[in-house]
């Protein structure tokens, strides 16, 4: 009787990349464009996609600056921060950076409306503004927290 001794497979070869990896210094970049990217199509695209039937409905969203400024700025930061967290889940982020990057849109509007019903600042075009300068540092100073997650080649 004659054993035969399975012999082991040969070793798969390294899996191919059809690209170098990036570095980390790149992916952190990119990311953050993707994210800037994201929130200028919300702010153009989905604010009409969210106004235009409110108008069809006759509200009148045009009057918000002086009607209720609160929600113009509420608004706003939902029309951009909804792409944002989109795109994100698509580049399969976790959840937990998806919700810190919303933090980092909603938290700077939260003080905007604080300062807008302390009476603080009443101008809501400076306000607007406001919102969305402040936007940037706030994102990325989440995404220097968490250095780890968008320096990673994707």
């Amino acid at each position: 009787m004659t054993t035969h001794t399975a012999t082991p497979p040969p070793e798969m070869p390294a899996p191919r990349r059809d690209r170098p990896p990036r570095s980390p210094v790149r992916n952190f970049v990119r990311h953050y464009a993707e994210m800037v990217v994201a929130m200028f199509l919300g702010m153009f695209a989905l604010w009409f996609a969210l106004t235009a039937p409110l108008e069809l409905a006759g509200v009148d969203v045009s009057g918000w600056d002086a009607d209720a400024p609160a929600l113009l700025l509420l608004g706003m930061a939902f029309a951009m921060t909804a792409p944002m967290v989109a795109w994100m889940r698509y580049r399969r982020r976790a959840w937990a950076r998806a919700w810190e990057m919303a933090a980092a849109m909603f938290v700077p509007t939260f003080v905007l409306v604080g300062l807008l019903w302390a009476g603080a600042q009443t101008d809501v075009d400076a306000l607007l503004e406001l919102q969305h300068l402040v936007m940037f540092p706030s994102m990325l100073a989440v995404m220097l927290l968490r250095r780890h997650a968008y320096t990673g080649d994707d």
